[in-house]
């Protein structure tokens, strides 16, 4: 979809707010968008849309606490990577 943003433009926002039991997502990210519009129509009693601009590309939902998470993953060291790369070799993946 062509908005007439560019790339620096088009964000995601996350809001928590501790009194609340749920969290905002501001988007323009395709994936984000198709993933939360599927788990809004799936569970619409924990996430909901609640904003949507065509123009710009961007959707807004509100999804409660405990739904949404982040996974820090750590570096990989060079014999995690080497052992990685060579496996993806060997099992036909490069």
């Amino acid at each position: 979809m062509r908005t007439g943003l560019t790339k620096r433009q088009k964000t995601t926002e996350i809001f928590f707010d501790e009194t609340k039991s749920r969290i905002t997502v501001y988007t323009h990210n395709t994936d984000l968008k198709k993933r939360l519009t599927v788990y809004a129509e799936q569970y619409p009693d924990h996430c909901t849309m609640t904003d949507e601009d065509t123009e710009t590309g961007y959707k807004a939902f509100e999804i409660e606490k405990g739904r949404l998470s982040f996974r820090l993953t750590a570096p990989y060291s060079e014999e995690r990577r080497q052992a990685a790369s060579e496996w993806a070799k060997n099992n036909g993946l490069i």
